[in-house]
């Protein structure tokens, strides 16, 4: 449902020179949501995330938040915050004091801003740590430093440029787990730039899928995973298949392809590629042929199955998929 909070582009087009970055962008960021922005390096997402924070000027239309057309605002004017990929943290000021450092720009006073950033410290499990300089912190401990310092002048949307792409794989996870709760308790809408798919699926209430600087697909992020509207969603999205079949495109979830004898009528005849163990299943590549063209096909196995009657790249297989599993793509 629309309110007068929400976050919206209307017709936003970002141009350099003869080359457009983002083409006529229309979307409503809903209050109080999780979305994350996806797609592949150069799609215009970041573009688009710097359009809204005001670091980047817009060539045509409009961005409005709470009513308001905030497009030739400066970004404090906005009420927006922004969490760089960099963390852009200052070497010779305390945590505290990187934390309090807008507020400080404000004219509050010692006493006032420093108890804002205690606040925010607390809130990212950071307090214990506010002495320290950040060349004393993990990575981790950073990414919390200056995620607290954007949320320290309560914006009413905070804005992250991948935020967690110099974290390592576990810490990434944990972390994510905590921007999560941090939006959940907060009740303001984070909008996250991402070109990981795993990430998007695990934070998002929205997914916006961005390529050729258009949406290309948005809506809930199981939506979006699971009736992508078009190739490019399918195969960017991953987990996914794309199959012509009596003369139409569609996409099939590798987790819907399995093993049939090759004698039987619904199994269509392949040829084993490779095999990859990932732990709760394997993934089989194999190469079949559909409208006289050959087509791999990605089937993710369950561990047990596969090794009660295990394959090897060059064994002749039967694929199989139940027909409700094929969602036809847009032409």
């Amino acid at each position: 449902m629309r309110t007068g909070q929400d976050l919206e582009l209307s017709h936003v087009t970002k141009r350099y020179g003869h080359t457009v970055a983002v083409s006529d962008i229309n979307h409503v960021f809903t209050n109080g949501s999780y979305v994350c922005l996806l797609g592949p390096s150069g799609c215009g997402k970041s573009t688009t995330l710097r359009m809204i924070a005001g670091h980047e000027t817009i060539s045509e239309g409009s961005i409005i938040l709470d009513g308001t057309d905030v497009s030739h605002l400066p970004p404090a004017k906005r009420g927006t915050a922004m969490m760089f990929q960099s963390y852009a943290l200052f070497p010779h000021l305390s945590v505290r004091d990187n934390v309090a450092f807008s507020l400080r720009m404000q004219g509050q006073d010692k006493a006032t801003r420093h108890r804002a950033a205690n606040e925010m410290l607390d809130l990212v499990d950071m307090i214990h740590l506010a002495d320290r300089l950040p060349a004393q912190l993990s990575g981790g401990q950073q990414q919390r430093v200056a995620l607290a310092r954007a949320l320290v002048t309560k914006p009413r949307v905070l804005l992250l440029d991948e935020p967690l792409s110099a974290l390592d794989p576990f810490l990434r996870i944990r972390v994510r787990g905590e921007l999560k709760r941090l939006q959940r308790e907060l009740g303001i809408s984070f909008i996250h730039v991402t070109h990981g798919q795993d990430e998007a699926l695990a934070l998002a209430d929205e997914c916006v899928v961005m390529n050729n600087a258009v949406i290309e697909q948005s809506g809930p992020a199981r939506e979006v995973f699971s009736h992508p509207r078009t190739e490019f969603v399918a195969r960017f999205m991953g987990g996914h298949n794309v199959i012509d079949l009596d003369g139409a495109r569609y996409a099939l979830r590798a987790d819907g392809v399995h093993f049939a004898p090759a004698g039987l009528p619904a199994a269509v005849p392949a040829i084993v590629r490779t095999i990859e163990y990932q732990g709760s299943h394997v993934a089989v590549t194999s190469s079949m042929t559909t409208m006289g063209e050959n087509t791999e096909v990605l089937a993710l196995i369950p561990e047990e199955t596969f090794f009660a009657d295990p394959k090897n790249p060059g064994d002749a297989v039967g694929l199989a998929w139940d027909e409700g599993r094929l969602h036809r793509l847009q032409a």
